[in-house]
């Protein structure tokens, strides 16, 4: 057996291993997946722009008029008109100064952390952050201080704590992906002025979801302009691809010269731009889709609730079941499948170690039958499994605390937060994870 052979059979052993799933025709709530009809309860097309007739239209006219793909990095030929054209349109969507495309979101957050800190630096770093953050901060080579998720306290301590010469900078998600839950920007913002911190906030799960007419929780916090950078994602809500960093004309000067993943990576393509910018219009012109969003997830929640899962009434897009082991949550997956719901099973390394889970994620096109009916198909997969759905949810609702040990993960567990160093030591705990 080979090397490769080991280590698939390895990842098949511990209920990791992984393949791709095909859908068939445009993204919506019910698509054909490997060509069976289901209902698609996991995408992040949130505002059901994806497949939105104007969306579509104006990516077919783009492809005809100006070609299919930049043929160069933005810094060379890359840059046309239409890129331009969306950085103004987003930058005033943001209420910030300047706006900078990039090819996906995860290159806009390794570009950006590492344009703002490197070696002798220090990043204050959310524990469940997301990975594309946590590859920037080791990219980076700076010094990075991993804080308890959502606790400014700690943050506070960890400033305190590792106060150093160089540049400070914090990062965090918003509104963070697997668990649906947001960041005290306010407070965090309130940290890093009193201690000559940068901030870098990445909003790809808030934009078209939070904040006045889908502009995101920095805009809900009314902390446009006090945070450094935005980044924000056309992917999702915005129904295309590719990223942008918001920020003052100096730092995008600053960004331009500095990202690595913006000068060394082919501008994104026009089609995917104009896609983009007709989402944005829509989004302005028709702000109730972010309210339909919110009554989708309401809907869903109350659902959810109902049937006996442990979820919480609110607004949040995103609703995790944690299940806990990798093979249970699989299973459970499968079986919502096979009754036409499907709700992808997140595990490590996406998830800690025992917090296993389907993350469930609305969109503005569901109507309420499919959420209700969705809801009773995942009771009786659960039922089906021998899975107590009072105990299958959301971590907040099952009284249960994140807490880092020390493999760049966080897991979850009832015992007082704790720290761990990178070696997994836990005989003394320091103030803070530093990697």
């Amino acid at each position: 057996m080979s090397d490769i052979e080991e280590r698939l059979a390895e990842l098949e052993r511990l209920g990791l291993r992984r393949r791709l799933r095909t859908v068939s025709g445009p993204q919506g709530p019910r698509v054909l997946l490997d060509d069976e009809p289901v209902l698609l309860l996991c995408s992040n097309n949130y505002l059901g722009l994806a497949d939105h007739p104007q969306v579509r239209e104006a990516a077919a006219d783009a492809a005809m008029r100006l070609g299919v793909g930049a043929g160069a990095s933005r810094l060379v030929s890359g840059t046309m008109s239409i890129h331009r054209e969306l950085e103004q349109r987003l930058a005033a969507f943001e209420g910030s100064e300047a706006c900078l495309l990039l090819g996906s979101g995860y290159l806009a957050n390794l570009g950006t952390i590492g344009a703002l800190a490197g070696p002798g630096d220090t990043i204050f770093s959310d524990e469940l952050n997301h990975a594309s953050i946590i590859d920037g901060c080791r990219a980076s080579r700076a010094e990075v201080v991993v804080y308890r998720h959502l606790d400014t306290d700690h943050l506070e301590r960890c400033l305190r704590e590792h106060n150093g010469k160089g540049r400070r900078v914090i990062v965090s998600d918003s509104v963070f992906s697997m668990d649906g839950d947001v960041a005290p920007l306010g407070r965090i913002v309130e940290l890093a002025q009193a201690h000559d911190a940068r901030t870098i906030v990445d909003e790809a799960h808030a934009t078209g979801a939070l904040g006045d007419g889908g502009r995101g929780a920095v805009a809900q916090t009314r902390l446009q302009g006090k945070v450094d950078v935005l980044i924000g994602t056309l992917g999702k809500a915005l129904g295309s691809y590719g990223a942008y960093a918001c920020a003052s004309e100096e730092m995008v000067r600053l960004l331009i010269n500095t990202a690595r993943p913006l000068i060394f990576s082919t501008a994104p393509s026009p089609p995917s731009v104009a896609g983009a910018l007709a989402a944005l219009e829509l989004l302005e012109a028709e702000p109730e889709r972010v309210a339909s969003l919110h009554e989708a997830a309401r809907t869903l929640r109350g659902a959810l609730a109902e049937e006996g899962f442990a979820v919480k009434q609110n607004n949040m897009h995103i609703v995790p079941l944690v299940v806990g082991h990798s093979e249970a949550a699989t299973a459970l997956c499968q079986a919502a499948l096979e009754r036409g719901v499907f709700a992808q099973a997140i595990r490590p390394p996406t998830v800690a170690d025992g917090t296993s889970r389907l993350r469930l994620a609305t969109m503005a096109s569901h109507d309420t039958a499919e959420l209700c009916q969705a809801a009773k198909v995942l009771a009786d997969a659960a039922r089906e499994l021998g899975l107590d759905r009072a105990r299958l949810g959301e971590p907040a609702a099952l009284g249960e605390r994140v807490v880092p040990r020390g493999s760049g993960h966080a897991s979850v567990s009832s015992s007082p937060p704790t720290s761990t160093s990178g070696s997994g030591d836990t005989s003394s705990p320091p103030l803070a994870r530093v990697v």
